[in-house]
């Protein structure tokens, strides 16, 4: 780890299929688009960030517990897992770093299993419907949230 605060970004499942997956719902920005605005944005605020996307409940619970006293703060877009991790849920308990959970779609607008999330409560902060800008807001809010760094 070097000497800027160290964020880490994390996508659950089919978020790797961004751009081409329901445009309509999530538009036509890539995950890679979105992990170079992040790096971009991460600079600016004095952060490093370590971007990670896994269709696999077992791969992210393990990035999360590799991350335990070793990051400054969590950005969360859990997909699917929302709704059904409870593991991914526990993985984020144990630390003590900020958690913000973020949406490129509002799920609250969306099927009525999606109103449910099982990471929101334990989260700082929740964002959802704001697109791509969602990474960017909560990168953002992270810079506050993990220490107060520049804004």
């Amino acid at each position: 780890m070097g000497d800027l605060p160290r964020i880490l970004v994390l996508n659950g499942p089919n978020l790797n299929m961004l751009g081409s997956r329901e445009p309509g719902v999530y538009g036509t920005t890539t995950l890679a688009d979105i992990s170079r605005e992040m790096e971009a944005l991460a600079a600016e605020l004095g952060l490093e960030l370590e971007f990670f996307q896994s269709n696999h409940e077992g791969a992210l619970v393990d990035k999360i517990q590799e991350a335990y006293g070793k990051v400054a703060g969590i950005i969360i877009n859990p997909a699917a897992y929302t709704h059904t991790s409870v593991a991914v849920r526990d993985a984020l308990l144990l630390h003590a770093a900020p958690v913000v959970e973020i949406h490129i779609s509002n799920i609250f607008k969306r099927e009525p299993f999606r109103h449910k999330s099982l990471v929101s409560d334990i989260a700082a902060a929740t964002l959802c419907g704001f697109g791509k800008e969602g990474y960017m807001l909560a990168l953002r809010g992270m810079a506050v949230l993990a220490g107060g760094w520049k804004k």
